[in-house]
């Protein structure tokens, strides 16, 4: 009997540990139907995207995490840079994420893209009127603009993609200018833009595309109605000046420097890669798909196709310090 119950533990004993930024009604479905198909048990521990990085950093070496799922890319990076993720080699996730969505050395890896497009009250705007984030900046949208904080990682990020490709300089200039156009100081999430335009704050907001997919399907009757009078305009387009293409951003995941139980965390990372599961990303959370051959939302697909820029999105990490001094220098609060 004690052979037998012995024999019976490593079975028991599979597991993986994950810690994830995103909502437990976001990513738990998936990790259910993975203990289904291989027996390893997820145990899951939930919180905001910085606790956890900070969470992981006091842990160090002793931390019973095995992965951190988490938002955006500068994230992602931040994650790298304090030590606490190890690189992957998998055939499996080089082969189904594209380069541009994933660490150059495997420190990270993107599982699903969201798009940061300029939404507009189309009672107040015509599409014709918009052209590229950098318009933006133009008198004719003083006093029309709202966006979130320079705190958030989604503009820090917005910025050092800009950074990018404008550099330091050029990208200071535009943000000067830009915050100049902000209709009041910025306040709230993204959801919080749309709300704020829709009550006539504003014409114009910049906003990650899940949360405005998210309000149109709401129960809330007044997030629905509030999305329903705002509409997508992709910027930077072809023909637009500059056609760099509109920027997106990833949520991702990493394996820890700490992971005990390594081979069932890839198995867990080379999973939510899969067609299954980025099937479900696009149908239930309104997420692009890291993969072209998986279709999106009924949702996401009424904003028709767009072109997105193709930029690395481990730059992104790498110009986030510049980003965050360059916006504070430009008195984006």
């Amino acid at each position: 009997m004690l052979s037998a119950w012995l024999l019976a533990g490593p079975v028991l004993a599979a597991e993986v540990n994950l810690y994830s930024a995103r909502q437990e009604n976001l990513i738990k479905p998936l990790l259910e139907r993975f203990s289904e198909q291989t027996g390893i048990e997820v145990n899951l521990v939930t919180g905001k995207a910085d606790a956890l990085l900070q969470r992981l950093k006091s842990e160090g070496r002793n931390s019973p995490a095995d992965l951190l799922l988490t938002t955006d890319a500068g994230r992602l990076h931040r994650a790298r840079e304090a030590g606490v993720l190890a690189p992957v080699e998998s055939d499996t996730l080089h082969e189904r994420i594209p380069a541009q969505y994933r660490d150059p050395e495997g420190y990270w890896f993107g599982l699903s893209v969201r798009a940061r497009p300029i939404v507009y009250v189309t009672d107040r705007v015509e599409p014709g009127e918009l052209s590229t984030y950098e318009a933006l900046a133009d008198p004719k949208w003083k006093g029309r603009v709202c966006i979130r904080s320079s705190s958030n990682i989604y503009n820090q990020s917005l910025v050092a993609s800009m950074i990018a490709h404008h550099g330091v300089e050029a990208t200071e200039a535009w943000a000067r200018d830009f915050v100049a156009n902000f209709a009041r100081p910025p306040i709230g999430g993204d959801r919080d833009q749309v709300l704020a335009a829709a009550a006539g704050q504003c014409d114009v907001a910049v906003i990650n595309t899940y949360y405005l997919g998210v309000m149109i399907n709401e129960d809330d009757q007044e997030q629905r109605e509030a999305a329903g009078r705002v509409a997508v305009f992709w910027p930077n387009q072809e023909g637009s000046g500059d056609g760099r293409g509109t920027h997106v951003n990833v949520s991702g995941i990493g394996l820890t420097a700490a992971a005990g139980n390594r081979d069932n965390a890839v198995q867990l990372m080379e999973f939510l890669s899969s067609d299954e599961s980025q099937a479900w990303y696009a149908q239930v959370n309104h997420e692009y798909p890291v993969r072209e051959s998986v279709p999106v939302s009924d949702t996401l697909k009424a904003w028709g196709g767009f072109k997105a820029d193709d930029l690395d999105l481990h730059l992104l990490g790498k110009y986030n310090a510049e980003a965050v001094r360059l916006m504070d220098r430009a008195g984006w609060k």
